[in-house]
């Protein structure tokens, strides 16, 4: 059915921008060609002194998460059949690349800041990155294109709430250039949550039961975050000890994980659909999850290991 929405697909690719007019990771770094580099690099590096390494902790968890790019694409490419075909004149295909253009400036962007900052142990999260990429990535979307499309409307709400939650921080702690880096990066996840939003959109009219189900089932299985399987070669539970520290920063929480489901379930209209059988189970089930995580974001917050961890990423300190 996917192959039926290329007319929508083409209308939406004005969600990605001109190259022209797209920010680039040097409109936010310290220019090294001009004469007055070595004060600038000293302001930068003194700004991002002020940074806790709790959120270096989260900081470097994201931008290895956007530094596993390759395998995301893949992904992507996978949703609608066919793939790619790199250089294909389809509109899935130029999306496909468009997005991947625009991604690809945020991990360099978070690469570039991180090491001029001189605030982490480059090598370890470069390692990481090594790791993350060649463990590969597996959102369980049994090759069902509905579900790729809800897991990455799903993903690319989540990566902009993170962003938008360290830039605060960031600006609380009085480091406003790293809060306009966030920004800038939440503001392209928002285009590219739109794009799938609005693709399920109209797959959810053509096919709602099958929709329905296919959004259900991956509520069930719960969004497997893409740096999942990010290793740093020491610690067998990087992930969980990063996503902690997010959770009790509040950068990324399980009550983010309740408010994006409620808010995909409201924007589909799932409630609203006249289905029987198994997609009127899976609209039921789907209506009572936003509730479920609710209830057990208190819990949650309160299991939440409060004994300080060591990361590579910062030189072995506790965070």
């Amino acid at each position: 059915m996917l192959r039926g929405l290329d007319s929508e697909v083409n209308r939406e690719l004005s969600l990605l921008l001109p190259v022209a007019d797209a920010w680039q990771p040097n409109d936010y770094l310290p220019d090294l060609t001009q004469p007055d580099w070595i004060e600038a690099i000293t302001a930068f590096r003194e700004k991002s002194a002020g940074l806790a390494d709790g959120l270096l902790v989260v900081l470097v968890g994201g931008m290895v998460t956007e530094e596993a790019l390759p395998s995301y694409s893949m992904a992507i490419d996978s949703i609608a059949s066919g793939g790619n075909r790199n250089g294909a004149p389809t509109a899935w295909a130029a999306w496909t690349r468009g997005w991947t253009a625009e991604e690809n400036r945020h991990g360099d962007l978070l690469n570039a800041y991180l090491r001029l900052s001189g605030r982490v142990d480059m090598r370890a999260v470069e390692i990481t990155t090594h790791h993350l990429i060649n463990n590969g990535f597996d959102p369980a979307l049994s090759a069902d294109p509905y579900k790729g499309l809800i897991y990455t409307a799903f993903q690319e709400r989540a990566t902009r709430v993170s962003h938008m939650n360290v830039g605060k921080i960031a600006m609380q702690q009085g480091e406003g250039a790293l809060a306009r880096i966030c920004q800038k990066i939440a503001g392209d996840e928002t285009r590219h949550e739109t794009f799938y939003t609005r693709i399920m959109d109209s797959v959810f009219k053509q096919d709602p039961e099958n929709a329905l189900i296919a959004f259900a089932t991956m509520m069930k299985r719960v969004i497997v975050m893409p740096g999942r399987r990010m290793f740093d070669g020491h610690d067998p539970d990087l992930f969980d000890h990063f996503a902690a520290t997010a959770q009790r920063l509040g950068v990324y929480t399980v009550r983010d994980y309740s408010q994006i489901i409620e808010h995909l379930v409201r924007r589909w209209d799932i409630a609203h659909f006249s289905v029987s059988g198994p997609a009127a189970r899976a609209q039921n089930y789907l209506c009572r999850q936003a509730e479920r995580y609710l209830n057990f974001a208190e819990e949650a917050e309160k299991s939440l290991e409060r004994l300080p961890v060591g990361f590579s990423w910062i030189h072995n300190r506790k965070a």
